[in-house]
């Protein structure tokens, strides 16, 4: 028997005449009565779901979930949608004490995928995490909640999930030197994440869209205390790059050529795609300081007697700073540019009060053949944590739609250049 979907449950769109068919046959009553429990018992995690401004978007470290990149994203030609909800401790976390009111919210950004055909695409959303074996049942009823405020033909909620990974908090998964060894296969990783949901509707995605696996410094510890924690070569490159001159220098939005030379010329290095500059020219642009969560971008520059070598986007938001782009030069690289870049990028937000610097992206792994190895190598050197997350996941809204969009993503060109 067909499960009953929760749509029809809240909707209240169960006919009676399809429930006389099924009680006529006793057979199937005690599996109506195990439905409907499960559906009472997982959809009524949240209440009080709405539509708000996207300017009241609340204050969070997580940048991509900010009404600041709605701004960005909206000047883009997205359309974005941000959406209130409650909930309480009780229903996320088995752990608790008193039990309280939870107010979260959501940004959603639509993307077309065709003249009538869409995408609702959630970067690195909900920022509210619950204990990982109610985190399916929560966001099944979250997206089934999320149906009548998206349009008509949205073919599935993307969810890009900064979750931490089941899978990396078992030390089972670590070889012998601490090296998470990853995720299991996808058909064991999509029986985990279904676990406690009614219709099993989740799909791992076939890629992740932003990083799944990123490094946390700690920006609590005294600029000693850090230098401290970051290993000798890191340290080394650090103090050889303030012996060969190399200056830090915040810049404006008419040094973006600068930046853009450099990027085009790590793009070409590394064998990724190539953003436009006018991109570049939104994110460090927009501010949103009329808004609950407005954001800090800044340029910073390194160079060594006015020449640049290497350059970076900083993103403040909350109390997180997040190294979002970064580039540096072929040549000159004997004066470690890109380390003094850091070093100073850290310090630069520890005075701005942060607590916390997300370096935004490395290989899950010290392995040779991954195609971000060389920001693994470089970015642990630092001394932050290895955080590796859940990434995306699929709950399709039009199944047929969806089936035809995954298998056309199956044959599409990834991040980096084959």
């Amino acid at each position: 028997m067909a499960r009953i979907s929760a749509e029809l449950f809240y909707k209240g769109c169960l006919h009676k005449a399809i429930l006389q068919n099924f009680i006529a046959n006793k057979f199937y009553i005690s599996r109506i009565l195990i439905n409907f429990a499960a559906i009472i018992k997982h959809f009524t995690m949240i209440t009080d779901i709405f539509r708000k401004d996207n300017a009241e978007l609340f204050a969070s470290p997580i940048m991509q979930q900010t009404a600041f990149w709605s701004v960005v994203k909206q000047k883009l030609g997205y359309k974005t949608i941000a959406i209130n909800f409650n909930t309480n401790t009780s229903s996320l976390f088995r752990k608790l004490g008193q039990d309280k009111n939870i107010v979260s919210d959501l940004l959603v950004i639509i993307q077309q995928i065709n003249p009538y055909h869409s995408i609702a695409y959630v970067p690195y959303g909900p920022e509210l995490e619950p204990d990982q074996d109610l985190q399916g049942a929560f966001l099944e009823e979250l997206s089934e909640c999320l149906r009548s405020y998206l349009p008509k033909g949205c073919i599935m909620i993307r969810y890009d999930l900064l979750w931490e990974s089941y899978w990396a908090k078992d030390k089972c998964n670590f070889d012998e030197q601490g090296h998470w060894i990853g995720e299991p296969v996808l058909s064991a990783q999509e029986f985990r994440f279904n676990y406690n949901t009614v219709n099993w509707n989740f799909n791992k995605a076939q890629s992740n869209i932003l990083p799944s696996n990123t490094v946390f410094v700690n920006l609590r510890k005294s600029p000693d205390d850090l230098l401290g924690s970051m290993k000798p070569k890191t340290r080394y490159n650090i103090k050889l790059s303030g012996r060969k001159n190399v200056e830090v220098k915040t810049m404006g939005i008419d040094h973006l050529p600068i930046w853009y030379k450099l990027y085009q010329e790590t793009a070409m290095r590394n064998g990724i795609f190539v953003d436009n500059m006018a991109y570049f020219e939104t994110v460090l642009s927009t501010r949103a300081s009329d808004t609950l969560s407005p954001a800090e971008v800044f340029l910073l520059v390194a160079e060594q007697n006015d020449v640049p070598l290497a350059a970076m986007f900083l993103i403040i938001s909350s109390k997180r700073a997040s190294y979002l782009y970064g580039a540096s030069s072929s040549e000159n690289r004997n004066t470690m540019a890109p380390y003094a870049l850091q070093w100073e990028a850290m310090k630069f937000s520890k005075a701005k009060g942060c607590t916390e610097y997300d370096m935004f992206g490395v290989a899950p792994r010290p392995e040779p053949t991954h195609p971000m190895y060389g920001l693994y190598k470089f970015k642990v050197g630092f001394g932050g944590s290895l955080h590796h997350s859940l990434g995306c996941w699929d709950y399709p809204l039009i199944v047929d739609k969806y089936n035809q969009f995954r298998a056309t993503e199956l044959s599409g060109q990834g991040f980096h250049i084959n």
